[in-house]
């Protein structure tokens, strides 16, 4: 991918859905909610504050995150959902 995100924003791709529920199941397409969390595939260089400073990024590449349900702009690269939002947008980092 080729997309470099600009000051505070990082691109995201969701983690896939289950498709069965643990009774066995079978979840259509359609009834399937979209995950909360993902991997971090990209960070831009960090927030500029009007006194002109930059804060550098929190998260990294990498990162496993939480995020809120309608969070982001979805996008698609190369055939590739991914999201874009602003690094205030992640609830937290899940860690291992």
């Amino acid at each position: 991918m080729n997309i470099r995100p600009l000051h505070d924003r990082v691109i995201v791709k969701r983690f896939e859905e289950e498709e069965r529920t643990k009774g066995g199941i079978i979840i259509p397409d359609n009834a399937k909610e979209k995950p909360q969390q993902g991997e971090i595939i990209a960070v831009g260089a960090g927030k500029v504050l009007e006194d002109g400073r930059k804060v550098a990024p929190e998260v990294k590449k990498g990162d496993r995150v939480l995020f809120g349900k309608y969070s982001g702009t979805e996008i698609k690269v190369e055939g590739v959902e991914y999201l874009m939002m602003r690094e205030e947008d992640i609830l937290g980092v899940v860690e291992k």
